[in-house]
């Protein structure tokens, strides 16, 4: 019984989730509500109220959550991962409504209270792990900081997706991520790793 009623509750809780991620993405914190969100979940004002006290806890909740359900490309760690996680982010953006709706709760996360770099932070640490695994390969030139290089990957990420976002709809995110790697590489990676690196097997390509 006691079993039931939590498997209940957490599938209540991942429904409000779901549309809350929807509904965010599609409107933003300003034009979502939470009537909004109760009817698309299909959940009533105690089930919403009892998992998430306001619409500002269940932003942040979104906002923090984006990364779960992911599912990495697997491969061996280092550069070329780094690239296809990037390569997959990409992708992602362009079709999963619980990662856009984070991703733009993150930037109006003023709007609804919240000073927050826990999103961006998750995503440095990520990287890290593939950077640090590139400089025990040797595919990092000897002078890279791992943790700068990170923050700064994580920070031209998030540039480059907004500005695509507001000028194709993220129409053009992979190629503009493709680019973004063009110019970074040279300044980070060997040069014996640099030919090797390929931009993901449907669309090709490899940096010279």
């Amino acid at each position: 019984m006691v079993r039931s009623v939590q498997e209940r509750a957490v599938k209540t809780r991942e429904a409000i989730l779901r549309a809350a991620s929807e509904v965010f993405d599609e409107f933003g914190f300003s034009g979502a509500s939470v009537s909004k969100i109760m009817k698309r979940a299909g959940v009533t004002q105690g089930g919403m109220y009892f998992h998430f006290p306001s619409k500002e806890a269940l932003a942040h909740a979104v906002m923090i959550e984006q990364g779960d359900g992911l599912e990495l490309p697997s491969g061996e760690d280092g550069l070329q991962r780094l690239v296809d996680i990037t390569l997959y982010l990409a992708g992602e953006l362009q079709t999963n409504p619980a990662l856009r709706a984070g991703v733009r709760l993150a930037i109006e996360q003023g709007e609804f209270g919240v000073q927050d770099d826990a999103p961006y932070q998750y995503w440095v640490q990520e990287f890290a792990v593939q950077l640090r695994a590139a400089r025990d390969k040797g595919e990092l030139l000897p002078d890279v900081d791992i943790d700068d290089l990170a923050w700064v990957l994580v920070s031209s990420y998030s540039g480059t997706q907004l500005l695509s976002q507001i000028s194709t709809g993220r129409a053009d995110l992979h190629q503009r991520v493709v680019t973004l790697w063009r110019y970074l590489l040279p300044g980070v990676a060997a040069p014996g790793t640099r030919p090797l690196i390929a931009f993901d097997q449907h669309q090709g390509g490899t940096v010279a």
